[in-house]
């Protein structure tokens, strides 16, 4: 009778646990999953600022640029965000379609290659190429009045540009690979029998999560190649990529990089910390 309960029980507890595994990751892939032209449209319904969308070719593939003002203000600023891995352009949603930051800036954001929807899955090969994919994407702007904004792997692309930029933001921006933690669900990126399982999207983190060790071991002169001021977020509680990676940077860039420290900031701070964020940008709190 005893024996009969338990196994009742754990067949019932096995059961919950994997519809609640599935439900997660299905509600997973549909917040990570690309976004059409369509969709993204779809995003900014009803809003003041509505996103303007343009292509531009690098290295025969199209890359989607979202720019929430139909001509650029040459009076003002430009701010060019950069999603990590995953992510997209609507990662910085709640900012581009912000009222005070449109005030402020002309707001651009773009996908990076492999994590749009005509490309999902097949990602750039280097940080190098990822910074001549930026250059690209910033070509027209006056470089010198340009903000460019990084999450993520995107920070570790605006901080390997070499150019001279208004400022640079680095938000838990990865630098030094031997800090890169390695993640068990990287096996089933591995491992042939589950790489076809994988969404795409998730196919190229992984790639690109893969790389870093190697990759962000290589010689540390890049990240200090331009001289632009660098504003550094990050969270001490960032597992992801550990805050040790923004103190790494202070060392190297001494009294050219302001660094704002997270006491108990994780590494989705784009969400999580958006008001601290936006007034960072719109220059309402002290950067220490």
């Amino acid at each position: 009778m005893k024996r009969s309960f338990w196994r009742k029980l754990l067949r019932i507890t096995g059961l919950s646990l994997l519809v609640i595994v599935v439900a997660l990751a299905v509600v997973a892939y549909r917040f990570i999953s690309p976004k059409s032209d369509q969709q993204i449209r779809g995003a900014f319904e009803g809003e003041r600022h509505q996103p303007h969308i343009r292509y531009s070719d690098f290295q025969g593939r199209k890359i989607r640029v979202i720019e929430m003002q139909a001509e650029l203000d040459a009076a003002l600023p430009s701010l060019v965000f950069v999603h990590g891995s995953p992510g997209s352009s609507l990662d910085f949603k709640r900012y581009l379609k912000d009222e005070d930051l449109n005030s402020k800036y002309n707001l651009i954001a773009y996908d990076r290659v492999g994590y749009s929807d005509h490309d999902s899955g097949s990602p750039l090969n280097s940080v190098d190429e990822e910074v001549e994919l930026l250059h690209t994407v910033l070509t027209g702007y006056d470089i010198d009045n340009t903000v460019v904004i990084g999450y993520s792997y995107g920070g570790t692309v605006v901080m390997a540009s070499p150019l001279e930029y208004r400022k640079k933001v680095a938000l838990a921006a990865a630098v030094k690979g031997e800090l890169e933690p390695v993640f068990w669900a990287l096996k089933l990126y591995e491992w042939k029998l589950t790489r076809p399982l994988i969404p795409g999207v998730l196919r190229a983190a992984s790639e690109e999560k893969m790389r870093h060790i190697d990759e962000l071991n290589g010689d540390d002169d890049r990240w200090k190649a331009s001289g632009s001021q660098v504003l550094a977020v990050h969270g001490k509680r960032d597992f992801i990529v550990p805050y040790q990676n923004s103190l790494y940077l202070a060392e190297l860039l001494g009294n050219r990089l302001d660094l704002v420290t997270l006491e108990q900031g994780d590494h989705a701070l784009i969400w999580t910390e958006f008001d601290l964020i936006k007034n960072l940008l719109l220059g309402k709190m002290k950067e220490k």
